[in-house]
């Protein structure tokens, strides 16, 4: 799934491409993206025909288009969702699912072969989308709070890992991003956020900022065909990975084996031998604790 970094290239590109543009015309190709619109295909489309692009912004994974109206076109790319920009009269793409027909025929797509991902809009969404309030700020927003999310850490018996993910609490970060923080802040993803000193959260959340920082200026993750920026190109972190999708293969930092076990339906990459796992230790009659080495 797309992570904060591939969202900002889309983002990015769109804020180049489509500002000030104004969409001329609709075609919802299949219903399912359009899903979670109370309106359906048809008042969807009747929504946005005519409506000028103001901006292109973005909170953690979702991204939204400001209309001059008010309103906002908010997107998630899902699993597989892609945003392209095309020139008139380009073939269309094979999972192509919504055309935005801009004016000089411009062409904004919403092309998705899983279909887990979707557009839809939020009536006076356009400073903050009501549908996503609940989304935290993300570690490159500048007024993401760091002080307030290390404490919020300190007060949770999760393991750091599953933290890292909870969108409500920091937002962006996605399993590859989890891991490659945690590589390079020697903590194992099982290490209770409570067990974690102040000092170990915000070298967590530095690392988090610079591999995400790192991986925008490659123009993001790509393993396949499904995420591409708005130019259908591909980026190239994954070169730069320390321990994603390296299982077997030596640790770039002390040699030994990266390992990979399950991890909420996905995976987790680790090196063993530098994020050691949190070792039970009892701290009274039938209690267990987790050392905070």
């Amino acid at each position: 799934m797309p992570e904060l970094p591939e969202v900002e290239v889309v983002r990015s590109g769109l804020a180049r491409h489509v500002l000030g543009r104004s969409i001329t015309r609709v075609e919802v190709l299949h219903p399912r993206p359009v899903r979670r619109d109370p309106r359906g295909p048809e008042g969807f489309a009747l929504a946005l025909t005519g409506r000028r692009i103001e901006a292109a912004r973005r909170r953690g994974k979702y991204l939204w288009l400001p209309l001059d109206n008010g309103d906002a076109l908010l997107g998630h790319l899902g699993m597989s969702g892609q945003l392209l920009v095309q020139p008139p009269g380009a073939p269309d793409d094979r999972h192509l699912r919504v055309r935005l027909v801009l004016d000089e025929g411009l062409e904004l797509r919403f092309a998705d072969q899983r279909m887990f991902g979707g557009l839809s809009v939020s009536p006076g969404g356009a400073e903050l989308p009501p549908e996503i309030a609940h989304i935290a700020l993300d570690p490159l927003d500048p007024l993401f709070d760091e002080d307030a999310i290390v404490q919020r850490v300190r007060r949770r018996t999760a393991g750091v890992k599953r933290l890292l993910l909870d969108q409500t609490l920091v937002s962006g970060v996605g399993n590859i991003y989890a891991d490659e923080s945690l590589w390079r802040a020697c903590i194992h993803g099982d290490r209770p956020g409570d067990r974690l000193t102040r000092p170990r959260i915000r070298l967590l959340l530095g690392h988090a900022r610079a591999v995400m920082t790192d991986a925008l200026g490659e123009g993001g993750t790509s393993f396949d065909a499904l995420y591409v920026n708005v130019n259908g190109e591909s980026g190239y972190f994954d070169r730069s990975l320390a321990v994603y999708g390296r299982e077997g293969q030596p640790c770039a930092r002390c040699g030994t084996a990266i390992r990979r076990v399950a991890f909420m339906n996905r995976s987790s990459y680790f090196c063993p031998r530098c994020q050691p796992q949190p070792r039970r230790r009892r701290a009274g009659p039938g209690i267990d604790h987790v050392s905070s080495r």
